[in-house]
């Protein structure tokens, strides 16, 4: 399992954008964020979970992935270019962050099979089939989130990891100003404690936890000084109590 300050360094890494998200941010405006610091964002996370990985397993060229929660597409985009093997799946839904309920150009010119999802927290996976499962920004979106954890573990091996990330913080300013601004898209809000809770209900261990993002990032240009700004204030000083997310690892439990 990597350190803390580990997962400190690498958030604080170098990353260059994808040149082809950066053009389909740009030509879609349903997927502008991917042209602006978001998409620096991802890059960074995703070049964390390669540290993890070959940290962890050694290797990244036999691991299976799961990307729970596709959406759009570009995380499963992103990893697939890191040399991960992907599997993506999604509820079917008429929704906006739904993969079958929205406009898709990743998906599309990238041929990504999404695994549909009919179930609102069982999947169409063998018990211990994967050695990764994603939660991009999903977790706090399904209608049961505990059932959704034990399922989780039930598809990944002893072992595996289950990494997730975006998932809003119970103090976070960000989410306060949405709420009280009507919008409750993130409508669960989260503790650590919680984290903690999932692990030991669903046998996992919880390897690192961290707080991640104090300043918004859908809207604002990519800057890499203003991102490194950003990890080390929410790694060390006490302004990390009042970030957007939550993020970390959590590793399945062994024999």
């Amino acid at each position: 399992m990597i350190t803390q300050n580990t997962v400190r360094d690498v958030l604080q890494q170098h990353v260059a954008l994808d040149p082809y998200l950066m053009k389909i941010g740009e030509s879609y405006p349903s997927h502008g964020f991917l042209s602006r610091a978001t998409q620096g964002v991802y890059c960074r996370l995703v070049n964390l979970l390669k540290v993890y990985a070959q940290a962890q397993y050694g290797s990244i060229d036999q691991l299976r992935v799961l990307d729970w929660g596709a959406g759009k597409g570009h995380i499963s985009y992103l990893m697939k270019q890191a040399g991960f093997n992907v599997t993506s799946c999604d509820i079917v839904a008429d929704a906006i962050d739904s993969s079958f309920g929205q406009e898709t150009p990743v998906i599309k010119e990238n041929a990504i099979n999404i695994v549909p999802l009919t179930d609102p927290w069982k999947l169409p996976f063998d018990d211990g089939e994967f050695d990764i499962v994603l939660s991009f920004g999903v977790l706090e979106h399904v209608p049961n989130d505990a059932e959704s954890m034990k399922e989780i573990r039930r598809v990944l091996r002893r072992g595996g990891t289950f990494f997730f990330c975006f998932l809003p913080y119970h103090l976070s300013w960000t989410q306060k100003i949405a709420h009280m601004r009507g919008d409750f898209y993130h409508a669960k809000l989260y503790r650590k404690a919680d984290i903690a809770q999932f692990a030991q209900q669903s046998d996992f261990t919880v390897g690192s936890m961290w707080h991640g993002q104090i300043m918004p990032k859908n809207s604002t240009a990519y800057n890499e000084t203003l991102e490194k700004l950003d990890r080390m204030l929410t790694f060390n000083t006490p302004l990390k109590y009042f970030a957007t997310n939550i993020e970390g690892f959590m590793v399945a439990g062994r024999d």
